[in-house]
């Protein structure tokens, strides 16, 4: 049988949140798992931290098994050291890094324009 870990969303409207578990690879997102290994929120709290716990034995065991990683779920254990990290991230991170440049120097364009006609 092959098992996929993946996230199940239990969460409400603008409220996210999600449980890592282990499913069959042909059942349905939130179909009752075969066993829940870890959860994962991911709203900043106080300190702008998106909190992630995993049961790393189970979750060693299950991939021995066999079980495929779901790209989200391979992503969340690259970035906790788990695994290597997931080449995604590395895109996702430079699109960011890029965006915020971008805004910068709009900010910094509007700011001298305004500078220039006062």
């Amino acid at each position: 049988m092959v098992y996929r870990i993946r996230l199940a969303y239990h969460g409400c409207t603008n409220r996210p949140f999600f449980h890592i578990v282990v499913l069959k690879h042909i059942m349905p997102r939130n179909y009752p798992p075969v066993e829940q290994i870890g959860t994962y929120d991911p709203m900043p709290n106080n300190h702008n931290e998106k909190l992630v716990a995993v049961n790393f034995e189970r979750l060693k065991y299950w991939m021995a098994e066999g079980a495929y990683l779901t790209k989200p779920v391979a992503q969340l254990l690259g970035l906790s050291g788990f695994l290597p990290a997931h080449p995604m991230s590395y895109v996702q991170a430079r699109r960011k890094r890029m965006e915020a440049e971008k805004k910068a120097s709009e900010a910094e364009s509007s700011e001298t324009q305004n500078s220039e006609e006062t």
